[in-house]
């Protein structure tokens, strides 16, 4: 079993998993592993080699063609990284939410205890923040955000997590000073 610790950050769009992950990073001096980031210039590239839209991160095809390969991309670098360093995992894991083995899953993958951190927040809050940063990837959703709400409703966890809401503050205020 490693020495160090795997942490998972996991919610909705807009909900300050990117925030909330560099935060805790920064606090266990971990590596960080953001989906958004760790991938994007390689979705990119396959999106544009498919001839989808550069911006689809939410089509049925998009999630055939690189959803697993995304999530396979960060479990095989945390494995990496976890013989020397503590790791933080950001992303959606929607899917894995719901079934009830992945903790368990994980740990048996990356030889660790996950501790998975679900954050939610007001969804009109959510709303604002996703107006706020602006990235085209998001535009699809702000088009009707009622029907993305309605067609895109938060996972419910199917095991124990750390909930935060992250409604009332800055992400980075939601994490325990000892960061567990």
């Amino acid at each position: 079993m490693s020495t160090h610790s795997l942490h998972i950050v996991t919610g909705a769009a807009g909900v300050g998993k990117s925030t909330f992950g560099k935060a805790l990073a920064t606090k266990l001096a971990a590596c960080l592993l953001d989906s958004d980031t760790v991938t994007e210039p390689v979705v990119r590239a396959g999106l544009k080699a498919a001839g989808m839209d550069h911006t689809d991160r939410d089509s049925p095809e998009y999630k055939r063609l690189f959803r697993d390969a995304v999530y396979e991309c960060l479990f095989d670098t945390a494995a990496e990284n976890l013989s020397h360093v503590s790791v933080v995992i950001v992303g959606p894991f929607t899917r894995e939410l719901r079934n009830v083995d992945w903790p368990e899953q994980l740990r048996d993958r990356l030889d660790v205890a996950p501790t998975i951190w679900y954050l939610t927040c007001d969804d009109e809050v959510r709303r604002q923040r996703i107006q706020l940063r602006g990235n085209p990837r998001d535009q699809a959703k702000l088009v009707d955000w009622n029907q993305h709400v309605r067609d895109a409703p938060p996972a419910v966890p199917a095991f124990e997590v750390k909930r935060v809401d992250t409604s009332q503050s800055g992400e980075e205020d939601c994490i325990p000073s000892n960061g567990s």
